[in-house]
């Protein structure tokens, strides 16, 4: 497997060896051991699976306490995947990355602890499965105006479907500072 830098170094594009022949191809999705010698040193504890219809636009979301890594991978279709870094100290927050994920690439992207999520479906659906370092915890739930003006994501839609939740989300700057994650801390 490649790791392919992004301008935010904490946050890993994946590119995965794929073995294909006649029949179609094989893939490692995720092996622990070899993910730890690439710096990734995470234990998932939980998987989801998203579908999305094209223009759908989920987040942005995170969770402080019981801060989740994310490992991310569309399995049909194509999305563009934008990550925040919300980091309380941290020297790029309020810095993104964008990056498009797709069946054809099959690439990865690993989110560390303290960062924002949120993703756009491009294709007519999409099929996100993404691993999870922490649980789901409805009361540690917190997110991000999709839209917020000073992170000036570009968004590839231009009237993105967004649940009434995520559209309701505040702006960065109006997030009170005990709701973020601290920068040299663990969640």
């Amino acid at each position: 497997m490649k790791l392919l830098p992004t301008a935010i170094p904490e946050v890993i594009e994946i590119e995965p060896d794929i073995y294909l022949d006649r029949r179609g191809f094989l893939m490692e999705t995720y092996q622990k051991q070899r993910y730890e010698d690439c710096g990734i040193v995470t234990g998932f504890v939980q998987d989801n699976l998203s579908y999305s219809v094209r223009g759908t636009l989920r987040g942005l979301h995170y969770q402080n306490p019981h801060c989740q890594a994310k490992l991310v991978q569309v399995l049909k279709g194509e999305i563009f995947d934008a990550v925040v870094d919300i980091r309380q100290g941290s020297p790029s927050l309020g810095r993104w990355v964008g990056v498009q994920l797709s069946e054809k690439d099959k690439h990865q992207l690993f989110i560390p602890e303290g960062f924002a999520h949120g993703f756009c479906a491009l294709s007519e659906t999409a099929l996100v499965h993404y691993k999870c370092s922490d649980i789901y915890a409805p009361e540690c739930e917190g997110g991000l105006l999709w839209s917020d003006p000073a992170l000036s994501i570009r968004w590839p839609v231009k009237n993105p479907v967004i649940s009434d939740k995520d559209s309701r989300y505040p702006l960065l700057r109006d997030i009170p500072i005990e709701r973020l994650p601290a920068f040299e801390e663990k969640c």
